[in-house]
């Protein structure tokens, strides 16, 4: 036991000792740090099993525009989406204070759409893409999996 005690005391001080003089050398930053953000805007938000979301339409599902943005009655804004349900925040997963639901408008093609919001007289923007719908008919003569009709 006592070995154990003197063996921590000497890793504790030689830590302290290895650390203090590193401590003394540094000196204050001269380079102002970049100012935060005071706004921001995107579709979706990355999950821990999807980290491909942000700015990605996707079809089929629940789609949700999100900004962080002071001032009042902010206002989602794209040619290709509709929003309803404005909603306050704070969001998990998101530095975001405002959320509303978003719609597809019918007819949207496949491509890369701007995204803005605007509140408090500042306007922030992103890029969201659109991925091409899927075949929703199943062609002709196709083989239908798990129905037997492979079956000899």
């Amino acid at each position: 036991m006592r070995k154990t005690v003197v063996l921590v005391v000497a890793a504790v001080i030689g830590a302290t000792t290895l650390t203090g003089p590193a401590m003394a050398q540094q000196s204050p930053s001269t380079t102002p740090a970049a100012a935060p953000a005071k706004g921001s805007v995107q579709l979706n938000v990355n999950t821990a099993i999807n980290q491909t979301l942000v700015d990605k339409y996707v079809r089929d599902a629940p789609n949700v525009a999100l900004a962080k943005c002071e001032g009042a009655s902010p206002k989602f804004s794209s040619p290709v989406l509709t929003f309803s349900n404005y909603t306050p925040g704070p969001f998990m997963g998101a530095d975001a204070n405002i959320s509303a639901d978003v719609a597809l408008n019918p007819g949207t093609q496949a491509g890369t759409y701007p995204l803005t919001v605007t509140c408090g007289g500042q306007t922030y923007s992103t890029q969201f893409s659109v991925p091409a719908p899927q075949v929703s008919k199943v062609p002709s003569g196709a083989a239908k999996a798990g129905d037997g009709s492979m079956a000899g």
